[in-house]
């Protein structure tokens, strides 16, 4: 079986993969280094054969992790570089190492899946978005505050303005006039989040036709759902260019 692993700063998504049924048997997030290694503790971490992973955090920090798990697992531990060319996608940036790579794993397994234009939107802590063309020329994209951020700026930056995560989920059940700041922020958050989902829509119809894919991915991908009925949500999107970047032979 297959360890998978996206690195985040602060989460690690991972999943197991059965290589021969080409399914996942087992996968969560975690919030450090330890608690991933406790949740493959036991029966499966016998089972496991290869490792690849993707990480934006530090050399130094991902090069720790991969040493615990080698040394935990006893499997091979592969990590995706930055690359300009992949999956058939050309990278659109100026310096293609800046792109994150996350970012760009989720572009190339897009493009991978749909074989013609598509927007890549990534909705996690940061909102990230990307064009690419049937050709598989990356255009480049946005970076923009995700709910998490909006919400955590206004907490931060204004008095009145307390509430808990509990009534923060309440309020997303409704996109009503909020009546009590909680719902009021909440829900101007998720409506900018969705004007600029709907936006980038628009954009990509003047840049890439009327003729393109749309994917969802990111843990806030559910959110904004509604507004591009048409979109694809995959929440591990990034999993299936990880794949194609540490292929096992």
């Amino acid at each position: 079986m297959i360890l998978e692993l996206d690195c985040g700063n602060s989460f690690i998504k991972w999943r197991v993969v059965d290589e021969v049924l080409a399914s996942t048997v087992e996968g969560g997030v975690v919030g450090s280094d330890e608690q991933l290694l406790a949740a493959l503790a036991g029966k499966m971490a016998s089972a496991l054969s290869y490792c690849r992973l993707v990480s934006v955090r530090t050399d130094e920090e991902t090069q720790s992790l991969i040493s615990r798990l080698e040394a935990a697992l006893g499997v091979c531990c592969v990590r995706a570089m930055p690359s300009d060319e992949l999956g058939g996608v050309r990278n659109g940036y100026t310096e293609y190492r800046r792109l994150g790579m996350d970012r760009w794993l989720a572009v190339v397994g897009a493009y991978h899946l749909a074989r013609k234009p598509c927007l890549v939107i990534d909705l996690g802590t940061a909102v990230t978005s990307d064009l690419v063309t049937g050709k598989g020329e990356h255009l480049g994209g946005f970076i923009c505050p995700g709910m998490p951020l909006m919400r955590n700026q206004l907490r931060t930056h204004t008095r009145r303005i307390r509430y808990d995560d509990s009534a923060a989920e309440q309020a997303l059940h409704d996109t009503a006039p909020g009546r009590s700041t909680a719902e009021a922020v909440e829900r101007g958050c998720l409506l900018m989040l969705r004007g600029f989902v709907q936006s980038q829509v628009e954009l990509a119809a003047e840049h890439l036709g009327s003729e393109f894919e749309v994917f969802l991915t990111g843990g806030d991908a559910q959110l904004v759902q509604e507004a591009v009925p048409r979109a694809r949500v995959l929440p591990d999107l990034v999993f299936v260019g990880l794949a194609i970047a540490c292929p096992l032979r």
